[in-house]
Parts: C-alpha cells; sequence; structure tokens
C-alpha cells in the first residue's frame, strides 16, 4: 500500500514538473525563433530601447526602437549620409491595433492590441547575401500572451528565414536597407 503511494506521488510530481516546465517555456517569449533566422532573443530588451520614431502602417501603428549602437549610427547621420550601420545595430518594430481613448479629453488615438514585433539585427558576416541584416517577424497572440514566427497568413505575408525582410528593403538599399528616418527631437 505504502509503495503504490509512493509510486503515485512520484507520477504526479513528475507530471506536475512536465506541465510546469512546458508552461514556463511557453511563457518565454526571447525562445521563439524564426526557422534559420533570427530569435527574438537577438532583440532581448527591446522594450527599453530608445524611440527611432513612429508610423502608420495600413491598419497599425508602430514605434520603432533601437538598441544603443542604432541610435549612436542615427545620431553620427547614418545611413543618411551613405555611411552603412554598424554590425551590432538593431531594431524592433512593435506593432499595435490603434483605439480611441474615450475616457480622455479629445479621445486621442493610441496603442491598443498588441500585434507583432518585427526584429533587423545588423551582422554583414552573418547575413552577407541580405545585405548584412537579419530580419525577423512575430506575431503575437494576446490570449496567451505568447509570440510565434510570422508566416504566409500575417499582414503583411512573411517568409521563413532571415532574409523575410531583405525583399521589401531592396528598395532602401543606398540606406543600407533602413527605411526608417531618426525623428528629430
Amino acid at each position: 500500500m505504502k509503495r503504490m503511494s509512493i509510486v503515485a506521488i512520484a507520477a504526479v510530481a513528475a507530471l506536475i514538473a512536465i506541465w510546469g516546465g512546458t508552461a514556463i517555456s511557453a511563457q518565454d517569449k526571447y525562445a521563439v525563433q524564426v526557422p534559420n533566422g533570427l530569435a527574438l532573443s537577438e532583440c532581448r530588451g527591446y522594450e527599453s530601447w530608445q524611440l527611432v520614431s513612429i508610423s502608420e502602417n495600413g491598419p497599425v501603428v508602430a514605434a520603432i526602437v533601437g538598441n544603443p549602437a542604432m541610435i549612436q549610427a542615427f545620431q553620427a547621420g547614418i545611413p543618411a549620409n551613405g555611411k552603412p550601420v554598424p554590425d551590432g545595430a538593431k531594431m524592433a518594430k512593435v506593432h499595435w491595433l490603434p483605439k480611441k481613448q474615450e475616457t480622455y479629453p479629445n479621445q486621442p488615438t493610441v496603442a491598443g492590441k498588441q500585434v507583432n514585433v518585427d526584429c533587423m539585427s545588423k551582422d554583414s558576416k552573418r547575413f552577407a547575401d541580405s545585405g548584412g541584416w537579419g530580419y525577423g517577424a512575430f506575431d503575437y497572440d494576446a490570449a496567451a500572451d505568447t509570440f510565434k514566427p510570422a508566416d504566409e497568413t500575417a499582414t503583411p505575408p512573411q517568409g521563413h528565414d532571415a532574409k523575410c525582410g531583405f525583399a521589401c528593403h531592396t528598395v532602401v538599399k543606398a540606406r543600407d536597407y533602413v527605411f526608417t528616418e531618426y525623428a528629430s527631437r
């Protein structure tokens, strides 16, 4: 009888450990990775990076942020001056559906439900065949509070590798593949 209880307790403990480990790993947004491409962890800390600019793209609004290397490049006039962005520079673009803040005066438009996060990472050796940049797009699931790699069903449709943004960014090759202008302060 005691032996059966110990076995049962051990089995329950093992199941709890497995379920707990799965729940913990599902909550780590930085574990998600574009197949053969960027992991969201390569933009770790983007939540506190400095604002580069804002944008509105169709149905979404976005904040474009840069890591310290990217901010220093922008402040030095790069890429507008024709010089390449240095390796190690990174940007993230966080998209939200806009909403009206009805309880505030004049009902300003603010960020509503988060849609996704896009990342760019400059590494001229690793991403030599895509202008030195690696790209990753990660769709956000608010109900599960998780991210997954964007795919062909995303808005806009995304490929499945580190070059998924390269085709779009080739129109700004002269600006080292960077669309964003550094907003004046």
